[in-house]
């Protein structure tokens, strides 16, 4: 049975992407959140949301200035976190 996973992106981005990307291997819906700053531009974080993507992954972000993610806001993201399984907070 799969579980539903969010993953909270925060100071840590690209540690909590690869481990996200990591996920994936267990056949777990994960959806991935980055919070209240924008993404470090960075080649591996373009790679990793890219790969979450290429894996029909869903990354959300409550910051507007975050290009290439749906964006979110905070009052919608804290309701959309009592549905899943498990959240990892990074």
């Amino acid at each position: 049975m799969s579980k539903k996973i969010a993953v909270l992106v925060r100071d840590r981005q690209d540690e909590a992407l690869r481990m996200a990307v990591g996920l994936t291997l267990m056949d777990d819906v994960i959806d991935v959140y980055v919070l209240d700053r924008k993404m470090n531009d960075s080649e591996e974080n373009a790679l990793n949301v890219e790969t979450l993507k290429d894996l029909s992954m869903h990354v959300y972000t409550n910051d507007a200035g975050n290009l290439g993610m749906e964006y979110c806001p905070t009052e919608e993201i804290a309701r959309r976190l009592s549905g899943y399984d498990q959240i990892l907070p990074y």
